[in-house]
């Protein structure tokens, strides 16, 4: 076949309707054509497909497409067949057809009208295709998402594993795989036997795209917020679990956005119909599970939610790159909270150990990115092996550490103290294992090699696990330090780390304190703070006199004005000025009984107010809930009625008794009656329970601290919780 540029170009036109190439595109094509193996780095949103789509087109025979992802051979099969006037130029072949359904594909392909064959890993294996396959003129392999051929990629499948077997079972022609993890080239093209294959490797810069984390507070209304200001626009949200997408998916539905879930467990019909409804634009915004990739090749997503963080660098590359594929505006947020860090870490634990050391790994380098007071840009491309100017570059100021830059510090001597570290112990180590030799933690590494006994065992006890582990991440990112891949993580050395230590004059080496302690410890708030603290514009002047209505409706009850309304609540009222019960009960921790009881004085007052100051509600920051269909409450609710024990109750629904007590502690607060009396009198001295109501009776203050100080003598943190709980029920319900 004539494969010269000039041939290839006008394919290009004729099938695609371009008139250039982008990047390597035309020498990937080239050299495919000529029968080469090709191994192709690309960003997301790159245009990848191209590279085999034409040169599929332009051959003789079908081309063979392996991918993961059912949603993207569906887009890309439809894309295809809208591009020819015959049909059966593209197929897909997997466990969804019906008999009928493959016989005519097989012979769509037999008569020379397929050009381009999607199959699943878990398909191709099969010995009747393979039979099949062996008959027909096969043009060329095309492996999609190669990644998942390595234990190292973010998107691990056991089946590409073995993919080379098959292909050589099946033909002897050219391999061309393609991916967006640099990482993991080596083992990719190992594992197909294309050692010898043509390396084109784009840039992984997407610089109209911008980065941003945030601290995982109020999550769901900045969300929302965030959503209906970009009214129209298309985005995807991420989440971590099939019920959280569904959950949120619902969340945005009765907040007046127009969305829709998608994920694995939904039935093929409703996600296809799902992913058709966002292409066509029937819908703003698709939310999506993180494990199941959305493989939706949609130029015009305007912003990507990461709800939760991801578990590797190379999947938030991925799903962010989904979005501003035209060009255009791209909005990338990741809500990071540690608590979901240790929930993942938890999670690992359960896995082999290979596969817990690899994940742990990706895990920490994630980590790396969120806390970097680094251009994230920079931080990101340096990941994937490229260098990258924060201040003159593509893009430079597309992201909030650019444009808000954080406060660093000097940790020169920090650093030192980390790589002599290093150095002194053989360079044998994980990071893990040398912060707990930093800290003066004792644990299975450092026992078994008597670290406890060593000359810097201890050294930075007067600095917190997370500082450390900050300058060993910041050491690997500056080039100081190099994480060995094969040996699962353990730090090794530099040339410029060698100097680092033998140099008598440091160069300075610095780190963003605030951003280690920072997003951490506001992540942590208590959500009565962290309403309050993130709630813009608090009317002082109707916050006073609400608590004045407070105090009367407390008196009309005779119960203390806490447990009317809390000051959190209060606080919501004068940001979202509701004027109804039906408002009130969607202000923060105010439920439905609450509202009822106590809500008519509070809306009739704040509606007058609003009259009388011409004041402009706004009805945006209202987030509606969808009504409360957790499990919990119901079953913790039916359970005390049933009188079943405390500690089983919690077993039942594998929480911890905190998570239980937080749980009651939430269903009493906004007004609904729990009875616990059988647990109480089972367990606590009933003269002290009485001396508890007749304090709380009189207190001005529900708070732990207030409790504590009085009966942390006679009751555990635990007991004066349920007491609490009880009060609660009792008084105010």
């Amino acid at each position: 076949m004539n494969t010269n540029s000039a041939n290839i170009a006008e394919s290009l036109k004729k099938y695609f309707g371009f008139s250039t190439f982008k990047g390597y595109q035309e020498q990937i094509i080239s050299s495919l054509l000529e029968g080469k193996d090709v191994f192709v780095l690309m960003p997301t949103g790159g245009g990848k497909s191209l590279c085999y789509q034409l040169p599929a087109l332009m051959s003789e025979g079908t081309a063979i497409v392996v991918s993961p992802l059912i949603a993207l051979m569906k887009n890309q099969v439809d894309a295809i067949n809208g591009l020819s006037s015959e049909e059966g130029v593209a197929h897909v072949l997997n466990s969804s057809l019906s008999k009928a359904q493959t016989k005519m594909v097989m012979d769509d392909i037999r008569n020379g009208r397929t050009k381009l064959l999607y199959v699943a890993p878990e398909s191709l294996i099969k010995e009747d295709y393979i039979d099949f396959f062996k008959e027909v003129p096969i043009s060329f392999f095309a492996i999609d998402e190669a990644h998942c051929i390595s234990e190292w990629g973010h998107d691990f499948r056991p089946e590409y594993r073995n993919l080379k077997n098959i292909i050589d079972k099946i033909a002897n022609v050219p391999i061309i795989a393609l991916t967006a993890t640099p990482k993991v080239q080596d083992d990719i093209q190992k594992t197909l036997g294309m050692s010898d294959a043509l390396v084109y490797k784009e840039s992984f810069n997407r610089p109209n795209l911008f980065y941003e984390i945030r601290p995982k507070i109020n999550i769901d209304k900045e969300i929302v917020k965030f959503i209906k200001s970009r009214k129209g626009k298309s985005g995807i949200v991420y989440c971590l679990s099939r019920r959280k997408v569904e959950e949120f998916a619902q969340l945005l539905q009765v907040n007046g956005v127009n969305a829709l879930p998608y994920h694995a467990g939904l039935d093929a019909k409703t996600r296809v119909a799902n992913q058709d409804k966002f292409l066509m634009e029937e819908v703003d915004v698709i939310v999506a599970t993180i494990a199941f990739g959305m493989g939706i090749d949609k130029p015009d997503v305007r912003f990507v939610i990461h709800y939760d963080i991801p578990k590797s660098l190379e999947s938030y590359y991925q799903e962010t790159g989904r979005a501003g594929r035209d060009g255009g505006e791209g909005h990338c947020i990741a809500f990071y909270d540690p608590k979901d860090i240790e929930k993942l870490e938890k999670f690992l634990a359960q896995k082999p150990v290979s596969e817990r050391e690899i994940g742990l790994q990706l895990l920490n380098e994630v980590v790396g990115y969120v806390e970097t007071s680094m251009s994230r840009r920079q931080y990101l491309l340096y990941y994937f092996g490229e260098t990258f100017d924060p201040v003159n570059g593509l893009g430079a100021k597309m992201c909030d550490n650019s444009i808000n830059p954080p406060i660093l510090k000097d940790a020169s001597e920090d650093l030192k103290k980390v790589l002599n570290l290093v150095n002194d112990l053989g360079q044998k180590f994980r990071a893990k294992d040398l912060v707990s030799v930093i800290v003066g933690k004792e644990n299975a590494v450092t026992k078994s090699y008597r670290l406890e006994n060593n000359k810097h065992f201890g050294i930075g006890k007067d600095r917190q696990d997370n500082y450390w582990k900050s300058i060993f991440r910041q050491a690997i990112v500056q080039d100081f330090l190099l994480k060995d891949i094969e040996t699962y993580g353990v730090l090794k050395l530099t040339k410029k780390g060698l100097d680092y230590i033998e140099g008598e004059i440091l160069p300075t080496f610095q780190i963003a304190e605030d951003r280690i302690y920072n997003l951490a410890e506001t992540a942590k708030l208590s959500s009565e703070i962290a309403t309050a603290s993130s709630l813009k514009g608090l009317d002082d002047q109707l916050f006073s006199l609400l608590k004045e209505v407070r105090k009367k409706v407390a008196q009309k009850y005779k119960i203390p004005p806490y447990t009317v309304f809390q000051d959190p609540s209060l606080e919501d009222m004068t940001v979202q000025y509701p004027v109804s019960i039906e408002e009130i009960s969607k202000i923060y921790g105010v439920g439905e009984g609450k509202a009822k009881k106590f809500g008519k004085e509070f809306a009739a007052f704040i509606k007058k107010y609003v009259d009388e100051n011409n004041i402009e509600r706004p009805d945006d920051m209202v987030l509606k809930q969808v009504a409360n269909k957790s499990s919990h409450k119901v079953f913790i609710i039916q359970s005390t009625d049933k009188k079943i024990d405390l500690e089983d109750i919690a077993k039942a629904k594998n929480l911890s008794m905190d998570d239980l007590l937080s749980e009651m502690e939430s269903i009493v607060y906004q007004g609904t009656k729990l009875n616990i009396d059988y647990y109480i009198d089972e367990n606590i001295d009933e003269d002290i329970v009485d001396a508890f109501m007749e304090f709380m009776m009189e207190s001005e203050s529900d708070s732990m601290k207030t409790l504590c100080s009085e009966f942390s003598n006679d009751l555990s943190d635990e007991e004066i919780r349920m007491l609490r709980i009880k009060f609660i029920s009792d008084v105010a319900n």
